[in-house]
């Protein structure tokens, strides 16, 4: 008979329940009890590598996590279709209250190595992959014209324009527009290095990325 899960989250579960749940147990009755009250969103990329909840070093209950391919905010458009990341907004900001929202890339993204590189495989254009990174092609096809920049360069490039893009999107939310001009909630951009665990973060003022704690 097969396992009903995966063994290495078995292994991991039981872990859990024998090391850290009993040290917590209090706050997941708690937020059972209570419900959630985060004060931050973070809408980052699925990639395994980049868990938010471990980069921040958050309990249970601390952040609201989105997670999609590439970290995309798509712009707000109530066409009547699906749209997940939007509904997410809609529920953290309108219902979850949050008072910051945080737009977290990575480096060494492979949606954005999709953008750049439309044919490679395995992120062909597919059925979903090349319609979800359509949203940064204007950027993908300058970023991916300049000759002069190598193609780490392009990548990285395109990895914190990506950033700034879902910035934009999220303005066009009228609810969120309206919440910013009256100081209700923060939006931020930040990117992390997977490869040192370096954080940066966009200033507010000039939109460059700045390291958050010098070692």
């Amino acid at each position: 008979m097969s396992s009903l899960l995966p063994d290495h989250l078995l292994d991991g579960y039981r872990s859990f329940i024998e090391k850290r749940l009993p040290g917590e147990r209090q706050l997941f009755r708690q937020l059972a009890d209570e419900g959630q009250h985060p004060k931050t969103m973070v809408i980052a990329c699925c990639d395994s590598r980049t868990a938010p909840e471990t980069l921040f070093d958050c309990a249970p209950g601390d952040i609201f996590v989105v997670r999609n391919v590439a970290n995309l905010v798509p712009p707000y458009e109530p066409d009547g279709e699906y749209h997940s990341t939007s509904a997410a907004l809609e529920f953290a900001v309108n219902s979850l209250k949050v008072e910051h929202i945080v737009i977290l890339g990575h480096g060494n993204c492979g949606g954005i190595h999709a953008a750049l590189s439309p044919s490679a495989e395995p992120l062909s254009a597919g059925d979903f992959i090349g319609k979800w990174m359509s949203l940064l092609d204007p950027a993908a096809k300058a970023v991916g014209a300049n000759e002069l920049m190598t193609g780490r360069e392009r990548q990285s490039a395109l990895e914190r324009i990506a950033i700034r893009y879902s910035l934009r999107n999220l303005r066009s939310f009228p609810f969120i527009a309206a919440l910013e001009a009256e100081g209700q909630i923060t939006l931020h951009g930040a990117w992390v290095d997977i490869s040192s665990g370096e954080l940066w973060a966009m200033s507010p003022d000039s939109g460059d990325f700045r390291k958050t704690i010098d070692e």
